[in-house]
């Protein structure tokens, strides 16, 4: 039986008709291109994979129409026109597969990032208008030549074309969206041009308009083109955010000139609008970290569906299917998963199916999509075979085997996981009366829900596989023996470090108090910036302590690069909402009556305090590995009991090692 059958109803663009309601989202497929600009197999598997799940529309991510507009490196993304006929044979047969399982797939393609190029991604800044870059305004970007502009013009239709031979079902023109080139030249803040594609905004738009009449010219009108697009740019000023919760004014694009945006585009052609919100300098709208609330691009959908007559496709974390229904109503009409689908291929036919409880979460953290994207291709924090899914799938083993798993914490339950797939027996040995480890307290704070939902889902998976899980169990080297395994695999997790502060304020540690194991509030000095800290500063603010955060490095959250970009400015932000003081270069010197004292760089100061919460890092806790390490049969640690490291790290070696046992 079909459950949320809603979403699984028959729908259009244009001349396409689709099977279902589901869209893949776009999303940047850099480092998947072949040596001709083509897709190589590893990209096809991956859309591959995602229509043999029942998703009705996969639109790919990004494809550059013309790799050397910016001088971006060879083979950073597929691009149409660097050898089309490379391109076709690449695409083609993908395309085939695709259409096997009743899927449509459209091609993305890009002008390119002008103002908003990561530095040393491109090797000519170009922009609408001479602008400074959006990550170092050091950089320069010189206004484009009316030709220069011309040519860009010409190789979007020439793209097009080359997607219509590859058996593409449409194309997406990644347009007046996120603060890329061709929104840059929508926005009035970024465009100063004087001539036909600067001033008004029909003028501003003109390279949009002038892209999808000549795709139409070329490809024919019924050929499909979608436009994604942004609503509003939700900006308060260069490389400056605004908060969903902030008042703020406008200085992007406005919710008004993009209605009005919004006429003009779908007068000039586009048959359907993939809706969003933001720029590179409100990057975290355009890619929610878990610190927004889930369906975030509603409104914006709300608010197009009665003002344009073409399908509205819409994103921004509908992960919960009744909440997707509900926006079909009168939000859009096609509902697109990007990061879900990334997490779980599977997402769509679970969804089908009612097995809502088996699908892997998202957990927003970026860490795999998009922190790695300068190291590497895509991927997935809590999917390891994202993008190398017929590479790096789960195989039986060829010798059935009893694996004992010490640790229930995210390292042992994906271990335990892909063991049990393979068919080894598993026997899961957690101390404490819970599975999770670190997660538990982590996932304390509202925004880190999804934390929780992926416990969620390995109890359910480990139940499903019929894993032996033994709580209240603690392993020792007495009873190792008993166990009778081949393979022991420790996963034992870590502990927060311990301080003490001298003086008579009360001091927990972020676990404790997010744990309720002490309570700390009012006055709050919180010792250390990094991401515990900080989160445990915003979640306690929003319970309506005063926090301030003494951290003894240059900068809090390790730096500019430590957490992906979206994640990080979004967190700032926050702190600065909700007033959260922050000491950096700064030390706890002691605790007082009056307060706690704090060494700076100016010296000495008081800070008011009920309390201290130290957040300092976390210690391997690898005892049980070291007194097991040199038994007869093989040992291994793994998860942060071998190094302390994120969530992804800890999957990523436990998958890696589990499907080798």
């Amino acid at each position: 039986m079909t459950h949320h059958r809603e979403l699984f109803q028959p729908t259009g663009i244009g001349s396409c008709t689709l099977k279902n309601r589901i869209s893949m989202a776009p999303m940047g497929p850099v480092g998947y291109a072949d040596s001709f600009g083509g897709f190589n197999q590893r990209l096809q598997d991956y859309y591959v994979e995602r229509a043999k799940n029942n998703v009705g529309l996969i639109i790919t991510g990004i494809c550059s129409v013309d790799m050397s507009i910016e001088g971006i490196p060879a083979n950073g993304l597929p691009c149409p026109t660097s050898n089309p006929l490379a391109f076709i044979h690449s695409t083609y047969s993908m395309n085939d597969r695709i259409h096997a399982y009743g899927s449509k797939i459209f091609l993305q393609l890009t002008g390119g990032l002008g103002r908003s190029a990561l530095p040393g991604f491109t090797a000519k800044h170009i922009a609408p208008s001479e602008n400074t870059n959006r990550f170092d305004p050091r950089i320069t970007h010189r206004e484009m030549t009316k030709e220069e502009i011309m040519n860009l013009i010409r190789r979007f239709i020439e793209s097009a074309a080359i997607a219509k031979k590859s058996g593409f079902d449409g194309v997406e023109i990644h347009a007046v969206h996120e603060g890329y080139l061709l929104d840059q030249f929508a926005i009035a803040l970024f465009n100063k041009r004087s001539d036909e594609f600067g001033g008004s905004l029909e003028n501003r738009l003109r390279v949009a308009t002038e892209i999808v009449r000549g795709i139409k010219k070329v490809c024919g009108p019924d050929f499909p083109v979608s436009l994604r697009y942004s609503l509003k740019s939700c900006m308060k000023g260069l490389r400056q955010g605004g908060l969903p919760q902030e008042e703020y004014t406008e200085v992007g694009k406005d919710i008004e000139e993009g209605i009005a945006a919004a006429k003009i585009l779908v007068n000039a052609g586009y048959d359907a609008l993939n809706v969003d919100a933001g720029t590179y300098d409100s990057w975290y709208w355009n890619h929610p970290p878990m610190y927004f609330e889930d369906g975030m691009y509603r409104e914006f959908g709300r608010i197009l569906k009665k003002e344009v007559d073409v399908p509205i496709i819409l994103a921004g974390r509908m992960d919960d299917p009744d909440m997707a229904v509900e926006a079909l109503k009168d939000c859009c009409d096609i509902i697109s998963y990007g990061r879900p689908l990334l997490a779980d291929a599977e997402f769509a036919e679970k969804v089908r199916t009612g097995r809502t409880d088996e699908i892997r979460p998202c957990l927003g953290c970026h860490e795999g999509c998009l922190g790695r994207i300068a190291n590497g291709p895509i991927c997935c924090a809590v999917n390891p075979a994202c993008g190398r899914e017929e590479i790096y799938g789960i195989t039986a083993a060829c010798t059935k085997k009893t694996v004992l798993v010490i640790g229930g914490g995210v390292a042992g339950l994906e271990t335990a996981r892909v063991c049990s797939l393979r068919g080894h027996s598993v026997i899961l040995c957690e101390k404490s009366d819970q599975l999770g480890g670190n997660l538990i307290p982590g996932g304390v704070p509202h925004f880190k829900r999804y934390d929780r939902k992926l416990i969620s889902y390995y109890k359910r998976q480990l139940e499903l596989l019929k894993v032996d899980v033994r709580y209240h169990h603690e392993v020792t080297p007495d009873t190792i023996d008993s166990y009778h395994a081949d393979v022991i695999v420790c996963a034992s997790g870590s502990t927060p470090r311990h301080m003490e502060v001298e003086g008579p304020l009360p001091v927990a540690s972020a676990d404790e108090v997010l744990l309720g194991q002490k309570n700390i509030s009012g006055n709050v000095v919180i010792i250390g910036g990094g991401l515990v800290g900080c989160e445990t500063g915003i979640w306690l603010a929003q319970q309506g302590s005063h926090v301030t955060v003494v951290e003894i490095a240059d900068e809090i959250l390790g730096g500019a690069g430590a957490l992906p970009h979206m994640n990080h400015f979004m967190l700032e932000d926050l702190i600065t909402y909700h007033r959260i003081d922050v000491h950096t270069k700064s030390s706890v010197v002691k605790s007082s009556d009056e307060g706690v004292v704090i060494s700076t760089p100016q010296g000495e100061k008081l800070l008011p305090a009920d309390g201290i919460i130290t957040s300092i890092g976390y210690i391997a806790n690898n005892r049980i590995y070291e007194e097991l390490k040199d038994m007869d049969i093989q040992v291994y640690n793994i998860g942060d009991s071998n190094r302390v490291h994120n969530i992804m790290y800890a999957i990523w070696d436990a998958y890696e090692l589990a499907r080798n046992i």
